[in-house]
């Protein structure tokens, strides 16, 4: 796989579409949906068998996968935003829900991500905030120690707000709270 260099483009998928992927325990894709390969750029051949950080962003603080990872072994389900690139070099904002998937024996068989336009006042906060993880990640020696610092960080940040990571996530949007407050 050749390293794909970022173009600094932006690129979209509409409101009511939802991107949708599966992956095995090991993170390999094992289905992706039509909204998924258009938006990066890939077929179908492309991607299945592939890890699914081949739409991983340079830019994207490492600590957020650690983070997402880590949840999704232990049983849980996460939301997080998440920058993604295409295969062009473009680059996509996500609002991810990722949840692990058992079997009929209740046993933890891979996961299953939908991801959603993000809301533009939560991206506002989110970027900031993944700047700055980002730069904790690169200023240390080498990328694990830098991995280990910047989640340090994330994990210091929610605990002082009393809070999970996916609690934290909706938090940031007025259009969340805007649609709780309405059911």
């Amino acid at each position: 796989m050749s390293q794909i260099i970022p173009t600094g483009r932006e690129t979209h998928f509409a409101e009511d579409e939802i991107i949708v992927s599966k992956t095995d325990l090991r993170g390999v894709i094992t289905y992706a949906n039509d909204v998924f390969l258009r938006v990066a750029g890939y077929t179908e051949s492309e991607v299945l068998g592939k890890p699914h950080n081949i739409v991983r962003h340079p830019e994207m603080p490492r600590c957020v996968f650690k983070l997402l990872w880590d949840t999704v072994q232990a049983g849980n389900e996460i939301f997080a935003y998440v920058l993604n690139l295409a295969k062009n070099g473009d680059h996509y904002w996500v609002f991810a829900h990722v949840t692990p998937s058992f079997d009929q024996n209740g046993r933890n068989v891979g996961f299953h991500s939908n991801r959603r336009v993000p809301y533009p006042d939560a991206l506002a906060k989110v970027k900031p905030l993944y700047a700055q993880l980002l730069a904790t990640e690169k200023r240390a020696a080498n990328p694990n120690i830098g991995m280990e610092a910047s989640y340090a960080s994330l994990v210091e940040l929610l605990q002082k707000q009393n809070v999970d990571y996916s609690e934290f996530v909706f938090s940031l949007s007025d259009q969340t709270r805007l649609e709780a407050a309405a059911h």
